[in-house]
C-alpha cells in the first residue's frame, strides 16, 4: 500500500481503509471477464459475456449482504446499501458499466503490476516490441513511484469501468463494516453496453430510485465532469452511375469519387486531431463502396449546443451543394444521440459541490474538466437522474496502452466513502 501526504491524525485512518478495501483484488478478478460489447448485434446486451459478469457480481453483492439486487433480462443490475441514520437523507447512487470497448480484444486479459514506476519505458509485449512509454504518454510521469497495472500488450486492460465497479462495491463494503458513518440509502447499479452508447437506454431510472447519482467512469485522478459533447451521427450515401472506363465521358457518375469531394469541402482542422478542450468536431470513421454506390460515415461532436446545430445544418448544406452538380447524387441520415448534460447539472449544483469537497477530504485535487465523448451520465440525467462523472483512475483506454495507478482507483473509493459522509452530513 502507499503512504500519501496526510494529516497526522488521518494517517491510521487511512492505512486502515486501504488495507480493508481490497479493491486491487477485486479489479484483478473483474478484469478476467470477457464483456467487450458489439453494436452489431442489436442485442442487449449486445454480448453474453456481459450478462456472465452481471450474474456473477449479482451472486457477490448478495453475499455481501445489499438488499434489493436484482438483474433484469437484459443485463441491468441494481442493488441497495439501506441507510443507517434516523434523519431524512436523499437517496444517491454510484454507476458503472460493464462492457468494455469494441476497439479492442478484452479477451484473456493477462495484467501486470508494475511496481515502483521509475519513469522509463515499460516493455509491455517483448516479442512484439510493444513499448508503454512516457515519450508517448507523458502522463506516466505523473505517477513515478506509484505502482501501475499494465496490459500484456495484446488486449486493453478493461479499466473502463471495471476500475469502476470495484471501487463501487468495494466502497459499499467498507461502509457495511463502519457502521459508525452514517449515511442515507445508496443505490448502485452496473449497466451494459455504455461502449456503444446505449448504457442508459434501458436504465430503469424510477426503478434506481435515487435523487441524483454519479458515474464511476472517469479519468485520471481528480477529474469531475459534468459537461460533455452532444453528439449526432451522420451517414450520407452517394448514388453513382457505372459504365465502361474507356467510353464514360459525361455518362459515368464514380460515387467514391463524390464521396472524396464531399469529404474535402469539411474544414481538415476541425477533426480530432487536430482539436481539444471544448473544440468539437467532424470525425470520419468509416468509408465504404464502389463506383455504384458510396457510403462516408461521421460522428459530429461540440459542447456548445447551437454550434452543434450549425454543424449538422453545414451537412445538409454540403449535401443539397453536391446536389447541385449531381443531381439526387447524395443523401443524408442525420441522428442525434446524446446532448450535454450541463444543463440539467446547473440546477443542482450542489451535486458537483459534495463531489469537491469529497475529493478535498480525500486530499485529492479536483479537476473540473469537460468531457471530450459521452457518458451514460448524459443521458440519466436528460431522464431525470442527474448524474455528473467522477474519475477511476485508468489512462489510455480502449487500447492495448491502457493502465491504471493502483493508488488512483484506492483514493476513487475514498471519494466515494466520503460523498455518502458529506450528503448525511448536509442533512444532520
Amino acid at each position: 500500500m502507499y503512504s500519501f501526504s496526510l494529516p497526522l491524525h488521518k494517517i491510521n485512518l487511512e492505512y486502515t481503509f486501504l488495507k480493508k478495501m481490497n479493491v486491487l483484488e477485486r479489479f484483478l478478478e473483474y478484469v478476467k471477464f470477457d464483456t467487450q460489447s458489439d453494436e452489431l448485434t442489436n442485442l442487449t446486451p449486445s454480448t453474453p459475456g456481459q450478462m456472465v459478469f452481471a450474474q456473477y457480481l449479482e451472486k457477490k453483492l448478495k453475499e455481501l449482504g445489499l438488499k434489493d439486487v436484482s438483474l433484469d433480462e437484459n443485463g441491468y443490475l441494481m442493488a441497495t446499501l439501506p441507510g443507517n441514520c434516523l434523519d431524512e437523507v436523499p437517496t444517491i447512487g454510484f454507476i458503472a458499466h460493464l462492457d468494455t470497448s469494441p476497439d479492442m480484444s478484452g479477451r484473456h486479459v493477462n495484467p501486470r503490476i508494475v511496481k515502483g514506476y521509475d519513469g522509463s519505458d515499460i516493455v509491455l509485449n517483448v516479442e512484439k516490441n510493444i513499448v508503454l512509454s512516457p515519450n508517448q504518454f507523458p502522463e506516466l510521469l505523473h505517477y513515478t513511484g506509484q505502482d501501475l497495472i499494465v496490459t500484456d500488450g495484446n488486449t486493453l486492460l478493461g479499466a473502463d469501468d471495471k476500475a469502476g465497479i470495484a471501487e463501487i462495491i468495494t466502497a459499499m463494503e467498507y461502509l457495511m463494516v463502519h457502521p459508525e458513518i452514517k449515511h442515507g440509502d445508496i443505490r448502485i447499479a452496473f449497466n451494459p453496453d455504455e461502449e456503444i452508447g446505449l448504457g442508459a437506454h434501458k436504465f430503469d431510472v424510477e426503478k434506481f430510485g435515487a435523487d441524483w447519482a454519479y458515474t464511476m467512469d472517469g479519468g485520471e485522478i481528480g477529474e469531475l465532469e459534468y459537461e460533455n459533447f452532444n453528439a449526432a451521427v451522420a451517414k450520407v450515401t452517394f448514388k453513382g452511375r457505372n459504365v465502361h472506363p474507356g467510353y464514360a465521358k459525361h455518362k459515368m457518375i464514380n460515387s467514391l469519387r463524390v464521396a472524396t469531394q464531399f469529404a474535402i469541402m469539411l474544414p481538415r482542422w476541425e477533426t480530432p486531431e487536430h482539436t481539444e478542450g471544448y473544440e468539437g468536431f467532424y470525425h470520419l470513421i468509416g468509408i465504404e463502396g464502389d463506383v455504384e454506390k458510396a457510403v462516408l460515415t461521421y460522428i459530429i461532436r461540440d459542447h456548445d449546443r447551437d454550434r452543434f446545430e450549425r454543424r449538422k445544418k453545414e451537412f445538409e448544406h454540403l449535401t443539397r451543394k453536391i446536389n447541385k452538380e449531381f443531381p439526387d447524387c447524395a443523401s443524408l441520415e442525420l441522428k442525434d444521440q446524446y446532448y450535454n448534460m450541463r444543463e440539467k447539472i446547473e440546477p443542482v449544483m450542489h451535486v458537483i459541490e459534495i463531489a469537491e469537497q469529497a475529493m478535498r477530504n480525500a486530499d485529492v485535487t479536483p479537476k473540473v474538466v469537460p468531457i471530450r465523448g459521452g457518458t451514460d451520465g448524459a443521458q440519466l440525467s436528460f431522464k431525470g437522474l442527474p448524474c455528473p462523472n467522477i474519475f477511476a483512475g485508468g489512462l489510455n483506454f480502449h487500447g492495448r496502452y491502457e493502465f491504471v495507478p493502483i493508488p488512483s482507483m484506492e483514493k476513487a473509493t475514498q471519494v466515494i466513502v466520503e460523498i455518502v459522509k458529506l450528503v448525511a452530513e448536509r442533512k444532520s
